[in-house]
């Protein structure tokens, strides 16, 4: 069966807990702090919360966002949400109010479902659109309301969530991901790793997150295991988690996997019941590698991103000594080719943008039709923006980045979005940001300011601006006045060059 073939077969994701409480409905399915749901539970809640949202005037089509930690609540709205025939929009609870609200509004979001730990920041977002607290009438309706009488049809071509990523312009886009590109990644998810209706799963990575919802969460469910997702990560508290809890398996990215081999609960923790560990982002540090491996826990390294929902490639079970930077093989429904000399070309040879297609990606990106539209050629091929190396057997390694994005911490980065809030401080004329190797975080920021003539430079302020606009992670941590950024003959910034200037910063930094 080759990537495109019969996708029509796919249900919605709102039917996935009713489906699987016909034949589990006694099984845990979520995993909270303080209460367990069953797969029967899930399904009835879900249909109650479905019309709960309609009685709030959502319907089919319409935008439902959602703001908060990860947590029980989170994957109850999501499913009922699409049981209803609308789209989920998880907002990064880490952003500034502005990029909330920004968001919202690009959405066109009919009501936002809020957790406690965002209450705040949901506030000072200003949202247009009604709220839903879930620690408030969330629970009422989902215990004690009337269930939805009448599902909508959906089908696989519908969307079913909005996922936002960051823009080239410096405003994020959100890529539209359906009900037929999420179940068909989880199907590739399950032909690459061991996942069975005994998995006790946890839910590190955030659910605003392509990674938190398509590389363990909608696999393990769909297979009738349970998950527990967490609201926050951190390294002791998983160690112990997995021990006390039997946890087969999680995402992470290498920093996450870093941070445990260096807890001093490392060597006490019990990881007997772990099987699967899925990361992705960048390579892992080889030391970090073999201390999992010598605890009996073989690392899966996988390659992808939003649009692909998000699995391209990943190593196969058992891995390959030889290839230890390698990202895999495609996924059995990926098809990848190369784009050289700007036509589409066999995968072995030089370096160069990958191009990927298959039922798992996306259509395009919501309300750009021009950005949408420039992301694929030939066809249905998707540009990734990444330049790889395939070798004869298929294996591939990640190169460079064509979009100079900056991934720290497994969160992507783009400079142009921080270029953008840079420049809007009067003192600044022109801004460029670039990575650099950091040791924790395996890249940060490094923002070079052109100062206006006559204009002084204050790095407090500078960063006041920054905090006020953005999230944390994606303020730089070296911030350095020039009196003139480098360019080529054409006016583009050099950026290598910039890169080059950073490195002696950060090697400082690193020594201290």
């Amino acid at each position: 069966m080759t990537a495109t073939a019969r996708h029509t077969m796919v249900p919605g994701l709102g039917s996935w807990p009713e489906r699987r409480a016909r034949a589990a409905a006694h099984r845990p399915a979520l995993v909270g702090p303080d209460r367990t749901v069953t797969y029967g539970e899930l399904a009835r809640r879900v249909d109650r919360l479905a019309e709960g949202l309609r009685a709030r005037g959502v319907a089919p089509g319409d935008r439902v966002a959602q703001l908060g930690v990860n947590a029980v609540t989170v994957l109850e709205t999501f499913f009922a949400v699409w049981r209803l025939g609308a789209v989920v929009v998880p907002l990064n609870h880490r952003l500034a109010a502005a990029e909330i609200a920004y968001m919202l509004g690009d959405a066109g979001a009919a009501l936002l479902v809020v957790g406690p730990d965002a209450a705040e920041l949901a506030a000072a977002a200003g949202p247009s659109c009604p709220m839903l607290r879930t620690d408030g009438e969330f629970d009422e309706i989902a215990t004690a309301g009337a269930p939805l009488a009448a599902p909508p049809a959906v089908t696989p071509d519908d969307p079913a969530v909005l996922l936002y990523t960051s823009g080239t312009t410096g405003r994020p886009k959100a890529a539209v991901l359906s009900h037929g590109n999420l179940t068909w990644n989880t199907i590739n998810q399950l032909a690459d790793t061991d996942v069975a209706s005994t998995d006790r799963a946890l839910c590190i990575a955030p659910l605003f997150h392509c990674v938190g919802l398509g590389q363990i969460t909608l696999p393990t469910l769909l297979k009738g295991g349970s998950v527990e997702p967490l609201p926050r990560f951190d390294p002791g508290a998983v160690l112990a988690r997995i021990g006390a809890a039997g946890i087969t398996s999680f995402s992470a990215v290498p920093t996450m996997l870093q941070m445990m081999v260096e807890h001093p609960g490392w060597e006490s923790a019990e990881l007997g019941t772990l099987h699967t560990v899925l990361y992705g982002g960048s390579p892992v540090q080889e030391r970090v590698a073999r201390a999992w491996l010598d605890r009996g826990v073989r690392l899966q390294q996988g390659y992808g991103m939003t649009e692909a929902s998000p699995g391209v490639c990943m190593v196969p079970r058992g891995g390959d000594p030889a290839r230890p930077v390698s990202v895999g093989v495609p996924h059995f429904f990926t098809d990848t080719a190369m784009l050289r000399d700007g036509a589409r070309d066999e995968l072995p040879g030089t370096p160069a943008e990958l191009l990927v297609r298959g039922p798992h990606v996306f259509s395009g990106y919501w309300g750009r039709p021009e950005e949408s539209a420039a992301a694929f050629v030939d066809g249905d091929w998707f540009r990734t923006g990444d330049v790889l190396r395939v070798d004869e057997d298929g294996w591939a390694e990640v190169v460079d980045r064509v979009k100079d994005v900056i991934i720290s911490g497994g969160e992507n980065i783009y400079p142009a979005e921080v270029e953008a809030v840079l420049v809007r401080r009067d003192e600044v004329a022109d801004a460029a940001v670039v990575g650099v190797p950091d040791a924790r975080w395996g890249e940060v920021g490094a923002a070079y300011v052109q100062v206006r003539d006559g204009q002084a430079f204050d790095e407090a302020a500078v960063r006041a601006h920054l905090e006020a606009h953005l999230a944390r992670h994606k303020i730089p941590k070296y911030l350095v006045a020039v009196e003139a950024l480098p360019r080529n003959a054409t006016g583009k910034i050099r950026r290598v060059e910039l890169r080059e200037r950073a490195l002696p910063a950060a090697a400082r930094e690193g020594a201290r």
